[in-house]
């Protein structure tokens, strides 16, 4: 597959959908399982990133050379997870973008720990070669300002360390519902883990207590939906599988944020009803996402599409991602006609939009997010999504399920 025209269509009415489990959830329980072999996942997530994960685990000691692609969380998680196995050599690598996305701030704090781990070209970026080796160290120190996956790589191993580990975490922390999800799956499975007052403590554990666990559905997938019914006609509805109210996934913020643009979300047998109630009486909204940043591409793609002009904030992770996701925003928004400034950790977008005719063409710069957010648009005009199956990278089964709703799509 490379590019999908999407022509102009109406949503089927009262569809059913069921999403595959969060990527988030599955990659840090592949890893988990790597270190207590009796985990069983349920659920598991069918993304790219996660077979990128699972493949990567099953060849350990099997390939000294390691490539993850695109998979940011692959790369950060699999350098602590090899940086603790005694013996082995390994070089990770990924695409050409991986190896723009910084990963000092993690292997230093492996190396403080004990670790042995040496960059192969530019320093504190990927290629790196990884000794793994017995870490007897249990205390380190990191900054928590810049990306939550370094420190749930760390909190990933802490466990099978001899003497545990203590994580100080300076600095503002980003993303703190990422953190939060992985201390919430290392204490299901008996892994006594706290985080308190800036520390997170993990204590030795030698075997798991629960060693079964069920993966919800990825709420990030979700997104896309909430984009959809949020532009959709009154009294509009579409159920998706599987979710829970008490959700460990950041993400599930869109339940509340998605009130601001009629749409209303309504729990049930671990489903969730997305029901278009009301037209959105605001005409401006400012939201920080500091813990939710994944879902910044959808909500201002919304916004767009809403007529809704819009400030979002707490973005400086999006800058390192599978694209500059800021730039990449401003360059497709703009051609709906919309202004968009944005700054380090920033982007706003003052709605001026009149839609056309003829298809836009959407670049997607290899990122699925940038393909998927702006999907929901086909409510509105038609369009071109270049290299359609980046989808893959987290939500393969994407176009499949737009065709459940009515979505006419031409390769």
């Amino acid at each position: 597959m490379n590019d999908i025209l999407l022509n102009k269509s109406e949503l089927k009415n009262n569809q059913g959908i069921i999403i595959s489990g969060s990527k988030s959830e599955t990659n840090r329980l592949l890893l988990l399982q790597a270190l207590y072999p009796n985990l069983k996942i349920e659920n598991a997530s069918n993304s790219d990133d996660s077979e990128v994960m699972k493949n990567a685990l099953q060849s350990v000691g099997k390939s000294s050379e390691i490539n993850v692609y695109h998979a940011g969380t692959a790369m950060r998680f699999l350098t602590s997870f090899y940086a603790i196995q005694e013996g082995l050599e390994v070089v990770i690598s990924g695409s050409n973008r991986m190896h723009e996305r910084p990963i000092k701030i993690l292997v230093d704090a492996l190396n403080q720990l004990g670790s042995d781990i040496s960059y192969l070209n530019q320093e504190g970026f990927p290629p790196i070669k990884i000794i793994g080796k017995k870490i007897q160290g249990n205390k380190v120190l990191i900054d928590a300002n810049v990306s939550s996956q370094y420190i749930t790589s760390l909190m990933l191993i802490g466990s099978s360390l001899p003497n545990g580990l203590e994580i100080q975490l300076q600095g503002k922390i980003t993303s703190i519902p990422y953190i939060k999800m992985t201390l919430s799956v290392l204490q299901s499975l008996g892994i006594k883990a706290e985080f308190e007052n800036n520390i997170i403590k993990i204590p030795h554990t030698e075997k798991l207590t629960n060693d079964t666990f069920v993966v919800e559905s990825d709420w990030s997938s979700a997104s896309y939906f909430y984009s959809l019914i949020a532009l959709s006609k009154i009294d509009t509805e579409i159920t998706l599988g599987y979710f829970k109210q008490n959700s460990l996934q950041g993400d599930a913020v869109l339940a509340e944020i998605y009130q601001n643009f009629g749409v209303q979300t309504i729990f049930t047998d671990n489903k969730i009803i997305l029901k278009k109630i009301e037209n959105p009486s605001i005409k401006n909204i400012n939201l920080n996402l500091n813990n939710a940043p994944d879902i910044a591409q959808t909500i201002i793609v919304t916004c767009l599409g809403l007529g809704i002009t819009c400030n979002l904030t707490g973005l400086h992770t999006l800058k390192i991602k599978e694209t500059d996701r800021l730039q990449a925003l401003k360059n497709e928004l703009e051609k709906f006609g919309a202004s968009v400034s944005i700054s380090a950790d920033s982007i706003q977008l003052i709605n001026s939009v009149v839609f056309q005719n003829d298809p836009i063409k959407i670049e997607t710069y290899q990122d699925h997010r940038m393909a998927m957010a702006f999907a929901p648009l086909i409510l509105k005009q038609s369009l071109v999504i270049k290299n359609a199956e980046v989808v893959s990278k987290s939500y393969p089964d994407f176009w499949n399920d737009l065709k459940l709703l009515n979505v006419i799509l031409k390769y």
